[in-house]
């Protein structure tokens, strides 16, 4: 498989030509060369721990939109069995940068709901960038009344840059169905678990990330906007990202220590975009055990739980 390298994977990238050039040098020769490839292959995995522990802010926001990095339709066959994509927002039209439906997690049929974005031109435009107007989020408020109504905990998987800025979906009310979104998951009688996956952008991310429990994926970033388009605000040149996403403090350890996020789920040594299958292996030890934790609670100290976490979001303080 082609992998795509970020230029700060360059050097990674590089190791890994020299040892498949040697892998091929000695499967066409009789030069048993197995001992130099094994010292590379220790080289280069003590080079990739160091790259990606030192990595900076804005290297993380890059690998959390990384060209190779999973989206939520490579996860669904390795995390759960039986999915049934439902379609269209019984008002005007079927977003294909939402994606949902029920399924099967391990015992429990979960209502699972994810933004999807595209790996050719087709299917980007196709998913709309994982841009969702405002008939994805009201296709994602459908499923999550029908979840309710049947008694099935809500999965969201958020990879977006951010809601749809066209002004087709400004006129048919973008605003008003992110916050809608919002206030019915505050109050929604399921449990609700929301794993970011990828970039979590503005109220995009927002409208499918109020629950019981949110997680985040080791290299993935949550936040208002994007460094690029911080810099393009604040500078008005996307040259100054890397200050801006200093400054955002957008990354899974930053949102930690601001106890935003509840637990991060680990990747593997290089990143999902390597691994997709440990990666969700990974993603489902931690999201296994949380629900089911979740359905042990009664309902009324689920929902008066979920109301103290978001209310005890940010902190403020008050001058006389």
């Amino acid at each position: 498989m082609a992998f795509t390298y970020l230029e700060f994977e360059r050097p990674i990238a590089e190791l890994s030509e020299k040892i498949e050039e040697l892998s091929r040098m000695g499967s066409n020769n009789t030069i048993d060369i197995a001992e130099e490839v094994e010292k590379l292959s220790k080289k280069r995995d003590r080079l990739i721990e160091q790259i990606y522990r030192n990595a900076t802010r804005h290297q993380i926001s890059q690998l959390s939109r990384h060209p190779d990095r999973p989206y939520f339709m490579d996860y669904i066959p390795l995390l759960f069995d039986d999915f049934q994509e439902l379609h269209g927002d019984r008002a005007f039209a079927d977003d294909g940068a939402i994606v949902g439906g029920p399924a099967r997690f391990g015992e429990h049929t979960v209502m699972i709901v994810g933004q999807q974005k595209g790996r050719d031109t087709k299917e980007k435009l196709k998913r709309n960038f994982g841009m969702a107007r405002p008939e994805g989020y009201r296709k994602a408020l459908r499923l999550f009344h029908m979840a309710e109504r049947f008694g099935m905990p809500v999965m969201t998987f958020i990879d977006t840059a951010g809601a749809w800025p066209g002004i087709d979906a400004e006129e048919h009310g973008q605003s008003e169905a992110i916050a809608r979104n919002l206030m019915e998951l505050a109050v929604l009688k399921v449990p609700v678990m929301c794993t970011v996956i990828g970039e979590g952008g503005s109220g995009g991310a927002l409208a499918l990330g109020v629950g019981d429990r949110l997680f985040m994926q080791e290299f993935t970033t949550y936040s208002v906007i994007s460094p690029e388009g911080c810099a393009a605000i604040l500078w008005r040149d996307r040259a100054y990202a890397e200050q801006a996403a200093e400054a955002l403090k957008s990354t899974v350890k930053d949102l930690q220590e601001l106890q935003l996020i509840d637990t991060v789920i680990p990747e593997p040594k290089q990143g999902a975009h390597r691994d997709l299958e440990t990666a969700a292996t990974m993603m489902k030890a931690v999201l296994h055990p949380a629900l089911e934790e979740l359905l042990e609670m009664p309902l009324p100290t689920l929902l008066e739980q979920r109301q103290q976490r978001l209310r005890n979001i940010g902190v403020f303080q008050q001058h006389s």
